[in-house]
């Protein structure tokens, strides 16, 4: 039990759901703070969201704040998009938004003279450490109710049945939802056995696969970020939205895995991220154009370390600011335009063009004889030669090794 001798006032990381509903008494009686503040930051969640926020707020009497860092996420988004960003398969939806929510409460807080923060993370998940990797920077106390008084669900409903708190159920249904521009998480109930094979009914983003007829979208990127859709310019946002809108009546972007959490947990998870899906594949066939060889295959390892550490929240790190600057020196090329086809649920690209593109035609076509002004194609001959000698010598020398050894033995058996 956390010592009673706080005072002053606490920003709560707030949605009106069970978990930060009851931290709002529990912030008061338990660790003995005067006063709590709610904000919550608009990163792209529905609209009805922010209505059971402000209701609850308001029947709570909490002052309530409310942040838009839709435009703050959506560019996070786009350096995802820059680094090919996916954790385990998925794209990086939840793990993006948790540093710049953090942010925005922290600097709310700050605006009000808090001398605390709070989240209602439990001890189980990611987000904790992402709330914290960003509070723990400031000189403001950091406080996790739910995980420091080892709450559980049954436990808070029962709680806020007692305390009559503006509660219906916990979180309104069966399963577990976090949206954000990027992405839709759905997890718990029945998803938590991996064998359990989900219906259509987890999916609000995305229609079934194959319902829609094949369609063509045109995307222009520059410098490794997209900007236009079909020739029509659009910010960040505009674009993520109207590619999940696009994108997900194609079924475009599902993903049903098990992740491996920070804490060392195995959980099942289902995500939703169109837009997302669409974009990475675009923007990965585009570098295929434009990057050299060797530039590909180093960007790889680069490009994973940057969502190993976006997963974990570090976007602030030294590191992720090192990675951020090679990425940034190869997408000065990234430039032009990927035409992609959606259908049967796949966002597959079926066409590329670029100014930079590390491409000849004609060096490159079947139908031509030079390979450049200066080299034919008889000038391969002693490449073909030289290549694979060495993994041929130690062939033979193996072989003769070993026709050696059982000539031996042959011979000592005699």
């Amino acid at each position: 039990m956390p010592a009673n001798d706080h005072s002053g006032t606490v920003a709560l990381a707030f949605s009106g759901g069970l978990d930060t509903t009851v931290c709002v008494p529990l912030l008061q009686e338990e660790y003995g703070y005067d006063d709590v503040i709610g904000v919550t930051v608009d990163v792209g969640q529905p609209a009805e969201e922010f209505d059971e926020a402000e209701e609850t707020a308001e029947a709570l009497g909490l002052d309530h704040y409310v942040v838009d860092a839709k435009a703050e996420f959506a560019d996070l988004c786009m350096d995802a998009v820059k680094a090919n960003a996916t954790y385990q398969g998925y794209p990086l939806g939840t793990a993006l938004a948790r540093p710049v929510i953090a942010s925005a409460i922290l600097e709310v807080a700050e605006e009000q003279g808090c001398s605390a923060l709070a989240h209602g993370c439990t001890g189980k998940g990611n987000d904790q450490l992402r709330f914290e990797t960003v509070w723990r920077d400031s000189d403001l106390n950091v406080h996790a109710p739910v995980r420091e008084l080892g709450l559980t669900r049954e436990w808070e409903q029962e709680y806020a049945d007692e305390k009559g708190l503006p509660v219906e159920g916990g979180d309104g249904g069966r399963f577990s939802i976090d949206t954000n521009l990027w992405s839709r998480s759905v997890e718990g109930s029945e998803l938590e056995d991996p064998a359990y094979v989900p219906g259509e009914e987890i999916y609000d983003w995305t229609q079934e696969p194959g319902s829609a007829e094949p369609e063509l979208l045109e995307l222009t990127f520059e410098e490794g970020v997209p900007v236009a859709i079909d020739g029509e310019e659009m910010t960040p946002v505009e674009i993520i939205d109207h590619l999940n809108d696009v994108a997900g009546a194609h079924g475009v972007g599902r993903t049903d895995t098990m992740e491996d959490r920070m804490l060392g947990l195995k959980v099942r998870e289902n995500y939703e991220h169109p837009a997302a899906s669409v974009l990475l594949n675009a923007h990965e066939a585009l570098e295929g154009l434009v990057l050299t060889k060797e530039e590909r295959s180093f960007k790889t390892s680069i490009d994973q370390e940057w969502a190993e550490k976006g997963y974990q929240g570090l976007v602030k790190a030294p590191l992720f600011r090192a990675l951020e600057g090679f990425i940034d020196e190869t997408q000065t090329r990234v430039t032009g335009t990927v035409t992609v086809k959606l259908q049967g649920g796949q966002a597959r690209p079926v066409g590329r063009e670029s100014e930079y593109a590390c491409y000849a035609e004609g060096q490159a076509s079947f139908n031509t004889e030079a390979v450049t002004d200066d080299i034919e194609q008889a000038d391969a001959t002693g490449v073909a030669k030289y290549h694979g000698f060495q993994e041929r010598l130690a062939n033979k020398v193996s072989e003769a090794a070993e026709d050696a050894a059982a000539e031996k033995t042959i011979t000592d058996y005699e």
